[in-house]
């Protein structure tokens, strides 16, 4: 697959990218995290431990660092694998690390961006590929993805779900296959299922869910690392 993703060089234009956002808005579905559904949020080295406050999102003045939030725009991370709160955390053995289980205290309506579209085009004209690229894309995405969570929050959601970074290496899948050149993501018989196999989801609730009530605090534990395990292969130095 060689060639240029239309929506997604839409997307990194100003000046287009509210009209593909509000495409987002219209082709991706809602999806209901019920009432008592439990996820993880993990801290590293939080003072107090013990305190449910602590695993709230960030004080307000501490966002805009992450992937979805914005300045004034705090923003809760979640997930319901474990594996990937440690990667998203990049927790180490030598850390002191807590992992809270969530439940949500009412159905919340999310956006969910990790379904594969069905589309009648071209991987190039592909929505589906665009957002899909833009969540294995690193920080400098960020400005998009960040718009994309605004204008979900604008238009009455508590939240998305998003496909983690590190979706592909929690799976072992890899990047943009294809066959014949053309993309397995677009063109696979199952495409729905063949995208669900290598994406992780991941939450991000809106706001201070915790000090609003709209989530409560399960239990805490501290998370003690046991073993780790790579697995991976040698490549060129240079090209």
């Amino acid at each position: 697959m060689v060639g240029e993703v239309e929506p997604l060089r839409d997307l990194e234009d100003p000046a287009k990218r509210l009209q593909v956002i509000a495409r987002v808005l219209r082709e991706y579905p809602e999806k209901t995290l019920a009432k008592g559904s439990a996820f993880y949020r993990l801290r590293v080295g939080p003072r107090q431990p013990a305190d449910p406050s602590e695993y709230d999102s960030p004080p307000t003045e501490l966002a805009g660092k992450g992937r979805l939030d914005s300045v004034s725009f705090p923003v809760l991370y979640g997930s319901q694998d474990i594996d990937i709160c440690i990667h998203e955390c990049r927790a180490t053995a030598e850390d002191e690390i807590f992992v809270a289980t969530l439940k949500p205290q009412r159905d919340m309506r999310l956006l969910d961006l990790t379904h594969v579209l069905k589309e009648d085009v071209t991987e190039f004209e592909s929505l589906d590929m665009a957002i899909h690229m833009l969540f294995l894309a690193r920080s400098h995405s960020y400005e998009i993805s960040r718009a994309i969570a605004l204008s979900a929050r604008d238009a009455g959601f508590d939240g998305v779900i998003y496909p983690s970074f590190f979706s592909l290496i929690r799976t072992g899948g890899r990047p943009f296959e294809t066959a014949y050149g053309l993309s397995l993501r677009r063109f696979h018989p199952q495409a729905e299922e063949y995208g669900r196999t290598f994406t992780i989801p991941n939450f991000a609730l809106f706001g201070r869910p915790i000090e609003k009530r709209s989530v409560s605090v399960h239990c805490i534990n501290r998370l003690v690392l046991t073993q780790i395990g790579y697995v991976g292969h040698f490549g060129p130095v240079v090209y």
